[in-house]
């Protein structure tokens, strides 16, 4: 599943991963990986400069979700802010993420996040 700022908006992200994940990883924790995406969505409309492509798919049996963005600035993590000044997404993926990279591309950057099952269960 692949989709973008161009053609969604984070709701309508959400609703795509949900839909993959149903039918391809319902060993997942999809509530987990929806929150994922919808961070690193947020993440990239306010610190990057706006546009994003988001790729979810199954890989050598792992579950990955790619966002790309036009920012080269890694995500930093900043003290959480629990008067609503946020600070808190950059910890909610490190956190809900089995792992978590980050590629630097030309113009932009790619934050990749993997799921692996559980033995003997597989993706599709």
């Amino acid at each position: 599943m692949i989709t973008s700022s161009q053609e969604a908006d984070v709701s309508q992200a959400r609703r795509a991963t949900a839909a993959f994940l149903a039918e391809n990883c319902p060993w997942v924790d999809r509530d987990a990986v929806v929150l994922v995406v919808s961070e690193l969505i947020a993440n990239a409309e306010q610190h990057a400069s706006g546009w994003w492509r988001l790729s979810v798919s199954v890989q050598e049996g792992s579950l990955v979700v790619e966002l790309r963005d036009g920012s080269e600035a890694a995500p930093v993590a900043r003290q959480g802010d629990l008067g609503g000044a946020g600070g808190h997404g950059w910890h909610i993926v490190q956190r809900l993420a089995g792992d978590v990279a980050i590629e630097n591309r030309p113009g932009g950057k790619s934050v990749r996040a993997r799921w692996q099952p559980a033995e003997n269960v597989l993706c599709a």
